[in-house]
C-alpha cells in the first residue's frame, strides 16, 4: 500500500504521533518505576506486617498461655504443655473428654475438663487523662492570645517591638512544642487504652475465663474532678474492657450498709459453656485502689459514691457452690457441698488515721461480719477462701520490691473544696502494705483463721485459701507462715507467744512452708501490673476440687502471661499502617496503567491510520538523504 503523502497530516497529528512525546507513555514509565520500587519494599513489609499482626493477635498461642488444667486424678495440675494443647483442642471444637464434633470417640483426642473456676486476674491499669495534658487555658491559641495581649498592653512602640519579637520566639520554641507534645500525649493515651483492651480481649477469647478481676488502680489519680472521673470510667468500659459489665448491686448485696448478719449470697459454679458461665465471664470484678479513692487519710464519702456508681461496691463477698456426686455412699446431709468463698475487701480503709471514720467503721463491720457470720468453720476442708484486695499484706523489707512504708499529712488542706478539707494533719497519706497488726490479726487470723497456737481449732492450720493483691507494680509471690524458730525479744513477757508471723518468697517444692501440713501458712500473690511499662502482664488462676474421699479439698494453680511492652503494640500497628498505605498506592498505580492501556486500545482505528505517518516521514527522509548523497557525489566528481 503506497504511503500517504506527508502533506496530508497536520502538525498537530504529527506531534501526537511521536511516541517519545506521548504523555501517557511518560506517565506509564514513571508508574512502572514506582511500582517496581513499591513491589521491592512490599516484598519485605507485607510478610513482616502479616507476621507481626499474627503475633500480636495470637500472642497467647505463641507464649503457650493457658489456664492450668487438673490431672485426671485432680491431685495436681497437668503440665503446662498439656494445658496449652487442651485449650488448642477446645478452639478446634473437641468436646470435653470426648472427640471432635466430626471424629471418632477417642478419649486421647478429647479435651480435659477445665477447672470450674478460672479467674483472669489483671492489676493496676491506671488509665491516665487530663492531669497529663495541658489545661483548658493552656492551649496553643490561648497562649498566643495572651502573648498578643502583652504586646498590645505595652506603653511604647519600642516595648511593643521587643515584646512581639520575644513572643514570636516563645511561640515557636515553647507554645508550638507544647502543642505538639499535647497531641503526642493524646495519641499515647488513645493507644494505651487499646493496648490494655487488647490484653483483656485476646486473653478472654483465647483462655476462656469464667471470671475476671482487676485488682485496683483502675484510673491514674484520685484527685480528678467528677467529670474527669466519668470520662475515665467511660474509657474503662468502652475501650479497655469493652463488652464487660459492672457487677450488679444485687450480687454484691453483702457490702450494703446495715447488711450485718444477713444470709450469704450463694450461686452455683456453672458448667463449662453454659449461660451461667458466660454471664460471669462478662462481669468485671473491679476493686478500689489508692488511685481510685485515695488512702484512708483522704478517702471521702463522695469518692466512694462515685466509685461504686461506676465500678460497683468496694466491699462485698459471695459463695460459689460446686456440687459433686458422692461415690462413697455418703448422703448430702453428711457431706456439705464444696464451696468457694470470694471476698472483695477494701484494704485502703483498714489503717488509721482516716479522714472519714464512718467509712472505716463500715469496713471494720464488714470484716467482722465475714469472720463471724459468713465464714465456714476452720475444720471444713471443703471450702476455699479467695481474698481479693489492693494493698499487699505486711512483709519485711527485702522480701518484695516494696518495703513497709507509711507517710502522713504534715498539715491540713490549704485549698478546701466547698469548705470541706480534703485531708487533715496527721492523716494517713501513703502506705505500701497493710500494717503488720491488721495483716496478722484481721486477715491471717481473722479471715483465714490461722494461728501459731497448736491448741487452737484445727491445730491453727486455718482455712484453705489464697490472697491476690496489686499495688506493687513489679509483682511478688510469697508465703505467710507461722515461724516457731524466732526467739523472743529480751523485753518480752511470759504472755507473749513463742511464735511469730513471717513471710518468704514462694518456691514450689515439698519443703516449703506452704506445703508443710504442720505449719499454718497461706500464699499471697501480688500481680504484676498490666501497664505496658511492666510488660502487659496477666494472671490465669484455676481452682478445682479434689473429690478423692481421702482428700476432699480445693486445689489451685496460677500462671502468668505477658504481651510485652507497649512499644510492640505501637510498632506492629505503625508497620501495618505503612504497609497498607503503600499497598493502596501500588494498587492505584496498577489501575492507572490499566486505564492507559484501555485508552490506547479503544482508539485502535485512529492508531492504524497514524501508522502511515511515520512511514511517510521515513520515506521522505530517505528520499531527502538520497538526493543529498547524490549531490555530494556530483560535487566530488566536478
Amino acid at each position: 500500500m503506497p504511503a500517504a503523502p506527508l502533506n496530508q497530516f497536520t502538525p498537530a497529528e504529527l506531534f501526537k504521533a511521536a511516541p517519545a512525546l506521548s504523555c501517557c507513555s511518560v506517565h506509564a514509565g514513571i508508574s512502572m518505576f514506582l511500582r517496581y520500587v513499591l513491589q521491592r519494599i512490599l516484598s519485605v513489609l507485607l510478610p513482616l506486617s502479616i507476621a507481626s499482626l499474627a503475633y500480636l493477635h495470637l500472642y497467647p498461642f505463641f507464649h503457650g498461655c493457658a489456664f492450668p488444667v487438673p490431672d485426671p486424678d485432680l491431685a495436681e495440675s497437668a503440665p503446662a504443655p498439656t494445658a496449652f494443647v487442651n485449650v488448642l483442642k477446645e478452639h478446634f471444637g473437641y468436646r470435653h473428654g470426648g472427640s471432635s464434633d466430626g471424629g471418632d470417640d477417642d478419649a486421647t483426642r478429647g479435651v480435659i475438663s477445665p477447672a470450674p473456676f478460672r479467674l483472669l486476674v489483671l492489676a493496676d491499669p491506671q488509665i491516665e487523662g487530663d492531669s497529663s495534658l495541658p489545661g483548658p487555658n493552656d492551649g496553643v491559641w490561648e497562649r498566643i492570645g495572651r502573648r498578643w495581649m502583652e504586646v498590645v498592653a505595652a506603653e511604647t512602640w519600642r516595648e511593643r517591638v521587643v515584646m512581639f519579637v520575644s513572643g514570636v520566639g516563645d511561640i515557636l520554641f515553647d507554645d508550638v512544642l507544647r502543642s505538639v507534645g499535647a497531641v503526642r500525649k493524646r495519641l499515647d493515651l488513645f493507644g494505651n487504652d487499646y493496648y490494655l483492651g487488647h490484653i483483656y480481649r485476646t486473653l478472654r477469647w483465647w483462655a476462656r475465663p469464667t471470671h475476671v478481676a482487676v485488682l485496683g488502680d483502675l484510673i491514674g489519680s484520685q484527685w480528678v474532678s467528677d467529670a474527669e472521673f466519668r470520662v475515665r470510667s467511660g474509657r474503662y468500659w468502652n475501650r479497655v474492657f469493652k463488652g464487660g459489665v459492672r457487677v450488679d448491686d444485687e450480687i454484691t448485696v453483702t457490702g450494703s450498709d446495715g447488711y450485718g448478719s444477713g444470709p450469704e449470697r450463694i450461686e452455683r459454679l456453672a458448667a463449662p459453656g453454659t449461660d451461667g458461665e458466660m454471664a460471669w465471664s462478662n462481669r468485671i470484678i473491679s476493686l478500689a485502689g489508692n488511685h481510685d479513692i485515695g488512702y484512708a487519710g483522704d478517702i471521702t464519702e463522695k469518692r466512694i459514691e462515685r466509685f461504686e456508681r461506676e465500678f460497683g461496691r468496694h466491699n462485698w463477698d459471695m459463695r460459689f457452690q460446686y456440687p459433686i456426686s458422692t461415690t462413697n455412699g455418703s448422703s448430702k446431709g453428711e457431706q456439705p457441698a464444696p464451696s468457694l468463698h470470694l471476698v472483695v475487701l477494701d484494704s485502703l480503709l483498714l489503717d488509721t488515721p482516716a479522714l472519714t471514720p464512718s467509712l472505716q467503721d463500715k469496713t471494720y463491720t464488714f470484716l467482722n461480719d465475714i469472720i463471724s457470720h459468713r465464714s465456714r468453720p476452720v475444720e471444713d476442708r471443703t471450702t476455699f477462701t479467695l481474698l481479693l484486695t489492693h494493698l499487699p499484706l505486711h512483709k519485711e523489707a527485702g522480701v518484695c520490691t516494696d518495703a513497709p512504708y507509711f507517710n502522713f499529712f504534715d498539715k491540713d488542706d490549704e485549698k478546701p473544696v466547698n469548705g470541706e478539707l480534703r485531708y487533715r494533719e496527721g492523716g494517713l497519706r501513703e502506705q505500701n502494705h497493710i500494717s503488720d497488726h491488721l495483716s496478722h490479726i484481721g486477715v491471717l487470723q481473722g479471715i483465714f483463721g490461722m494461728s501459731g497456737d497448736s491448741h487452737a481449732r484445727a491445730g491453727g492450720i486455718g482455712r484453705k485459701g489464697l490472697v491476690l493483691t496489686g499495688h506493687d507494680h513489679t509483682g511478688c509471690d510469697v508465703v505467710h507462715f507461722v515461724n516457731r524458730t524466732s526467739s523472743k525479744p529480751e523485753t518480752s513477757t511470759e504472755t507473749m507467744p513463742d511464735w511469730s508471723w513471717d513471710a518468704q518468697r514462694y518456691k514450689p517444692g515439698p519443703h516449703t512452708a506452704r506445703n508443710s501440713q504442720s505449719t499454718p501458712s497461706i500464699r499471697e500473690i501480688t500481680l504484676r501490673s498490666m501497664m505496658g511499662e511492666f510488660g502487659g502482664s496477666a494472671g490465669l488462676l484455676s481452682l478445682w476440687f479434689d473429690s478423692n474421699p481421702s482428700v476432699m479439698e480445693w486445689k489451685y494453680d496460677i500462671v502468668t502471661c505477658k504481651l510485652g511492652v507497649q512499644h510492640i503494640w505501637w510498632t506492629v500497628h505503625i508497620i501495618g499502617l505503612v504497609t497498607l498505605c503503600m499497598l493502596m498506592v501500588w494498587l492505584g498505580l496498577c489501575l492507572f496503567d490499566g486505564a492507559c492501556f484501555l485508552s490506547g486500545t479503544s482508539n485502535g482505528n485512529a492508531s492504524t491510520e497514524r501508522k502511515q505517518v511515520p512511514e511517510a516521514t521515513t520515506k521522505l527522509l530517505m528520499e531527502t538523504n538520497g538526493a543529498d548523497s547524490k549531490n555530494r557525489e556530483e560535487k566530488r566528481r566536478i
